[in-house]
């Protein structure tokens, strides 16, 4: 080796010590938060109240392991699948949501912003996309909901109900409105053709 070539040397060498300098005490201070190194340190990381893998279940085999807490709340969808179930259970659905003013102010709410384009503001059929008889637009056979001539009168809850969630002859599903702005809209329809009372 030559004289020139070993203060070239030297010197990548002197480059390469901070790095090691640096690196030396996250190692040393990484052993810290190791589980071997002590139990005692962090020890809730180490002893929780959970069941462990392959620990003994003592309410294997029990009753009182499995059953909710006194005063839970059940679990459970109050809003069945309708398009699972058989015409007359879908007619005789009944309705879970009382004619609240809260409910039909969002009843109307949620008719003004999905059912209006068809059925119309009052629901006499004639909205700006409704057809003959009713009104002039592209399609035709609205049924009216409100008025003098609206079906809404004739019908069940549930029947609507289901109409809304999976659609029936022109009309398509609204299965896309949650279920209980579904029966808002219900309980609002009723409103709308005096067979609801405000509270």
């Amino acid at each position: 080796m030559t004289d020139a070539a070993r203060p070239r040397m030297r010197a990548n060498n002197a480059g390469r010590r901070p790095i090691w300098w640096g690196i030396l005490p996250f190692l040393l201070s990484s052993l810290g938060c190791w589980e071997q190194v002590s139990p005692n340190w962090f020890p809730q990381m180490k002893r929780q109240a959970a069941l462990q893998a392959f620990e003994l279940n003592e309410y294997y085999g029990k009753g009182e392991g499995m059953t909710p807490p006194q005063g839970t709340v059940k679990l459970g969808n109050p809003h069945p699948d309708v398009a699972q179930l058989p015409i007359m259970e879908q007619e005789t659905l009944p309705n879970p949501v009382p004619a609240s003013l809260e409910s039909l102010k969002n009843g109307e709410i949620q008719y003004q912003r999905f059912c209006t384009p068809c059925h119309g503001t009052k629901g006499h059929g004639d909205g700006s996309v409704a057809g003959p008889p009713f009104g002039t637009g592209p399609f035709g056979l609205v049924l009216p909901v409100g008025g003098p001539a609206s079906v809404v009168k004739a019908f069940s809850d549930g029947h609507i109900y289901t109409t809304i969630s999976v659609g029936r002859g022109r009309m398509p599903s609204y299965k896309r409105i949650a279920p209980q702005d579904r029966w808002d809209i219900v309980n609002y329809l009723r409103e709308l053709n005096g067979q609801g009372g405000r509270p």
